[in-house]
């Protein structure tokens, strides 16, 4: 009876996580080719249709080739037969709902009382777009990428090392591995500090194995002088460099650990051992990466070794602090009383809301497979996938991603043609492959002042680097031959 007993339960418990993740993707909003998007899905593209991208194919294939997350997806969607968008719709889902259970697990692993383990899961669905710090990072984004399946990863390895269940802590840690080259690091190195000081069973042993875990960092190797293609990348990626945060930014690593110190001293007062266990084992894992971060950001000599961004740690440290966060709240603040979790929660996703579609004001806040685009970029890309043949090649400002009302949504992801290197989404795949630094700056400063092009520029193009196609804002291009246009650009062809 029991048994029975425990299934309805468990039932439930799906059932409510299947709400809040219906509710989470109406508050966050789906905007499926947007941002880095452009980097991680024209590798499940090129797997599907091996034709597409014969040109610029090393500005996604470099991360593609780190990751199995475009060989599982594309495999998922051979063997389903589902179009394109619905798949990647179903798995954004998928990896809401099960960031979303996985806190849940976590925080039963905290909390005792069911209100305070809802208190954490609802407080994460609400902020799952909420930035990270200075990191440039959300909890999840607002698309698919390896980010999303690496987050519920690796919260699921921390439940199991908790639970000393070791060998399926092991196997998501495989699966984390597999979808995300640098994600994994930062779950697996908290298990393995928690692991470590829970054997030591003592404060200031455990104090010097966290000063033994920070001299790691004295190992990582120079790396040689960036050149000054690579440092242009950098330059629009000030946020890998923690000298050039803004106060409120820093603040975000103080005011984390902050907190764990007083999740700790409440929680030893109400006897939560694995509470007070967790959030001084982040107090160390926060302060290591932070010296981490201070040894490879401010000499010179580390330039290129920021990319590895030290304090991404804090992804994952931000996770759990909101389901610790939320406990507590459930457990003190809200309790039993639906009106307070309404004023909390309400309030909470309305700002989360407004939020998103101040980011992305010209689409529509959940882009739904198979639903015509409202933005005209979109629409413009989407013509561009249905009527130009597959080997043409693009050229367009290259700082298309920031022009009001394109909502950094991605050429050649949505349009599944090849185009010319741009100065934003590229430069971020430099930042982490310096070696196509030289190619990278060569075609973007070749495109560059693209708002003054004449005839003559684009026929440099085509003779440079086989240029066949562009796309310009309004007004008309004299000298272009434009086969499609819409209030915000016209689609050319090169003579």
């Amino acid at each position: 009876m029991s048994e029975i007993l425990s299934d309805k339960h468990k039932s439930l418990d799906f059932f409510w996580l299947l709400l809040l993740t219906l509710g989470a993707l109406l508050v966050q909003g789906y905007h499926p080719f947007a941002e880095d998007a452009e980097i991680y899905l024209p590798g499940v593209e090129k797997i599907l249709h091996p034709e597409l991208f014969p040109v610029g194919r090393e500005f996604f294939l470099s991360h593609a080739s780190m990751t199995l997350f475009p060989n599982v997806v594309a495999f998922s969607l051979r063997i389903t037969h589902l179009p394109m968008e619905a798949g990647l719709f179903l798995w954004h889902l998928a990896s809401i709902f099960l960031l979303l259970l996985a806190c849940w697990e976590l925080s039963s692993l905290f909390f005792s009382n069911a209100r305070a383990r809802w208190g954490g899961v609802c407080l994460v669905a609400a902020l799952l777009s909420i930035p990270v710090a200075g990191t440039a990072l959300y909890i999840m984004d607002q698309y698919l990428n390896p980010r999303n399946l690496a987050a519920f990863a690796g919260v699921f390895m921390v439940a199991r090392t908790l639970e000393k269940k070791y060998v399926r802590a092991f196997l998501w840690l495989g699966f984390t591995v597999c979808m995300h080259p640098l994600m994994w690091v930062f779950p697996f190195s908290f298990c393995l500090l928690f692991v470590v000081m829970d054997k030591l069973e003592g404060t200031s042993k455990s104090m010097n194995a966290a000063g033994l875990a920070s001299f790691l960092w004295l190992g990582i190797p120079l790396s040689p002088a960036a050149t000054p293609a690579y440092q242009e990348a950098a330059k629009q990626h000030a946020y890998h460099y923690i000298q050039n945060w803004a106060w409120y930014e820093l603040l975000g690593i103080v005011a984390p650990l902050v907190l764990f110190w007083w999740f700790g001293r409440t929680a030893r007062h109400r006897h939560w051992h694995m509470v007070e266990r967790v959030s001084r084992a982040f107090i160390l894992y926060g302060l290591i990466y932070l010296v981490g971060a201070v040894v490879v950001d401010l000499p010179a000599r580390f330039e290129t070794v920021a990319r590895l961004q030290p304090l991404r740690s804090l992804h994952f440290l931000y996770i759990v602090m909101f389901v610790m966060m939320g406990g507590f709240l459930g457990e003190y603040v809200l309790r039993g009383r639906a009106w307070r979790w309404l004023v909390l929660l309400v309030p909470l996703s309305t700002g989360m809301f407004l939020a998103q579609r101040v980011l992305f004001p010209a689409s529509a806040h959940v882009e739904w497979p198979g639903a015509g685009p409202r933005n005209p970029w979109e629409q413009a890309f989407v013509w561009i996938r249905q009527n130009t043949p597959v080997d043409a090649v693009f050229a367009l400002d290259p700082y298309y991603m920031e022009i009001a009302g394109e909502d950094e949504t991605g050429f050649r992801c949505l349009a599944e043609r090849s185009r010319l290197a741009d100065g934003v989404k590229d430069n971020g795949v430099v930042s982490m492959f310096p070696p196509l630094a030289e190619e990278w700056w060569a075609q973007v400063q070749g495109q560059t002042p693209w708002k003054n092009f004449r005839s003559e520029d684009f026929s440099r193009l085509k003779n440079k680097y086989g240029v066949s196609w562009v796309v310009v804002q309004q007004p008309e291009v004299v000298g272009l031959d434009c086969v499609y246009q819409n209030k915000a650009v016209r689609v050319c062809r090169l003579p």
